[in-house]
C-alpha cells in the first residue's frame, strides 16, 4: 500500500510540474518575460504557491524550464541522419503554433534582456543540430567540405530569421512552409546527391511526424508538454 501511495504522489507531483510548466509557457507566450508575473502563472495553473516553488523557487527558474522542454522532444530514428536533421527542424516548425512550450521557448530565446538572467534554448537547438550532421558526415551524407557546428548555427540563425518574419507578417500561419523552403536552398549545398534525392523536406511532414508519434506513443517522439 505504502509503495502504490508513493507512485501515486509522483504521478500527482510530475502532473502538477506540467500544470505549472505549461502555464508559464502561456503567460511567457504572450506577455514576455518582463511582464509576466508569478501571480499571472498561478492564476492560469490552478495551483498554489507552495507547488509552484516547491518545482520552480522564481521566476528565472520557469523559464529555464521551459527553454529546456522545448528542446525536450525528437523525431524517430531515420534511416538518414540527415532526415533525422531535417524533421528535428520541420517538426519545430509545426509545433511554434500549436505548443505554448515551444512557442513560449521562441519568446525567451529571443528576449535580449530576459535572457541574460536564464538563458536561451539556441545553444542547445545548435548542439543537437552539429551532433545531427557530424553523424551524417560520418556516414558519407554530407559533402566533405561541411563543417557540421557551422551548419548547425547556420540553420538555427536561419530558422529564428524565417520564424520571426512568419510571426510578425501571419501570426506563424506559414511558417512550416517557410521553413520547409529554407531546408529545400540549405540541404543541396551541404548533401550528397544520392542522398539528396531520397530527402522529404514538403512543408506537411512535421505535422506527418506528429501525427504518427501520438498515434504510436513508441515511435520516438518526446513531448515538451507531454
Amino acid at each position: 500500500m505504502e509503495g502504490w501511495c508513493g507512485v501515486a504522489r509522483q504521478e500527482r507531483a510530475v502532473r502538477t510540474r506540467r500544470a505549472v510548466l505549461e502555464a508559464a509557457a502561456v503567460v511567457f507566450a504572450e506577455c514576455g518575460y518582463s511582464a509576466a508575473t508569478v501571480s499571472d502563472i498561478l492564476q492560469v495553473a490552478g495551483v498554489t504557491k507552495g507547488a509552484l516553488y516547491f518545482h520552480f523557487d522564481s521566476k528565472e527558474a520557469l523559464a529555464r524550464g521551459v527553454l529546456q522542454a522545448q528542446v525536450a522532444f525528437a523525431g524517430p530514428v531515420q534511416e538518414l541522419k540527415v532526415q533525422e536533421w531535417v524533421d528535428a527542424g520541420l517538426l519545430l516548425a509545426y509545433r511554434l503554433p500549436r505548443d505554448p512550450v515551444v512557442r513560449a521557448g521562441a519568446v525567451l530565446s529571443s528576449d535580449p534582456q530576459g535572457r541574460e538572467h536564464y538563458g536561451s534554448a539556441w545553444p542547445a537547438w545548435i548542439e543537437l543540430s552539429a551532433q545531427t550532421l557530424a553523424e551524417a558526415k560520418e556516414r558519407g551524407e554530407v559533402l566533405s567540405h561541411v563543417v557540421p557546428r557551422q551548419t548547425a548555427e547556420l540553420i538555427v540563425s536561419a530558422f529564428h530569421g524565417v520564424q520571426l518574419f512568419s510571426q510578425l507578417e501571419c501570426g506563424l500561419a506559414d511558417v512550416e512552409r517557410r521553413i520547409s523552403v529554407l531546408y529545400e536552398h540549405v540541404i543541396p549545398a551541404i548533401t550528397v546527391p544520392a542522398v539528396l534525392a531520397r530527402l522529404d523536406v514538403a512543408a506537411d511532414r512535421g505535422a506527418r511526424l506528429y501525427a504518427e508519434a501520438v498515434s504510436v506513443p513508441r515511435s520516438g517522439l518526446v513531448s515538451s508538454s507531454g
